[in-house]
């Protein structure tokens, strides 16, 4: 997800995936936190050779976890804030990972980047696209939060930037589920749809979407992920153990 400058931001260093990722992002304003562990674990089927781009990849909190998860994949980054794309550039290098950080916009597309199409393209769009639809958010929060292109610009930029049969996930709110399957559906099937649910009781807040160009399988709804119990620890277990990088989320 995109954000805004970190240029005269504090910077802070965090540990994620259980500590096997080291986070360098801005200590206030928009964070990694939940959804980019979650998009991370989301592409738990990469396998090592495989070329995986990230649409608005901010400081790299999802590239340094999927690096993690499956080293030997080839990254890619497109950032629009130039601070936040030396950060992630800075990221790359205390994880050891080859990721490639492109100072861009998703709104110029995907072909203005020159580059060969990848096996995956992820991403975390912001979620809003109306700015009468909420409150303004900080400064340090509207480029996560609003996407002044609206969502159809970050899934052509999606659909331009994977194979024939490339794989693309993305996390969003789950009130934009029938847009994201509409944009994605233009050149896109195969869809798998995983709901998170905040508590078991209560209805999904995020929807991960899993989409394969050119793919013609029927469209699969998975079992949901609960993130937290009433009354028991923060997480649940499973949610607990993706967190840790213990375990990924898988579709099948």
């Amino acid at each position: 997800m995109t954000v805004a400058s970190a240029e005269t931001t504090e910077i802070v260093e965090n540990a994620l995936l259980g500590g096997r990722v080291r986070l360098r992002q801005p200590a206030k304003g928009y964070r990694a936190g939940l959804d980019a562990a979650l998009l991370a674990a989301a592409t738990a089927e990469a396998k090592a050779g495989e070329r995986l781009i990230e649409a608005g990849c901010g400081a790299g909190a999802v590239l340094m976890q999927t690096h993690a998860r499956t080293p030997g994949l080839i990254l890619a980054g497109v950032e629009r804030d130039a601070a936040m794309a030396t950060l992630a550039r800075e990221n790359a290098t205390l994880n050891g990972a080859a990721a490639e950080i492109i100072t861009g916009d998703v709104a110029g597309g995907f072909r203005a980047l020159g580059l060969e199409t990848f096996d995956w393209a992820v991403s975390n769009p912001p979620f809003f696209d109306d700015p009468g639809a909420l409150r303004a958010p900080s400064p340090g929060k509207h480029g996560a939060w609003m996407a002044d292109d609206g969502l159809a610009a970050w899934t052509r930029f999606l659909l331009k930037a994977v194979r024939e049969g490339g794989r693309i996930v993305v996390i969003h709110r789950a009130d934009r589920l029938a847009d994201l399957l509409s944009l994605l559906g233009e050149t896109a099937g195969s869809f798998a749809i995983r709901p998170i649910h905040p508590h078991a009781d209560e209805p999904a807040k995020r929807v991960l979407v899993r989409a394969i160009k050119t793919g013609k399988a029927p469209l699969r709804l998975l079992p949901p992920l609960v993130l937290h119990e009433r009354g028991g620890a923060k997480h649940t277990a499973e949610a607990e153990a993706i967190l840790r990088g213990e375990a990924g989320l898988g579709w099948s």
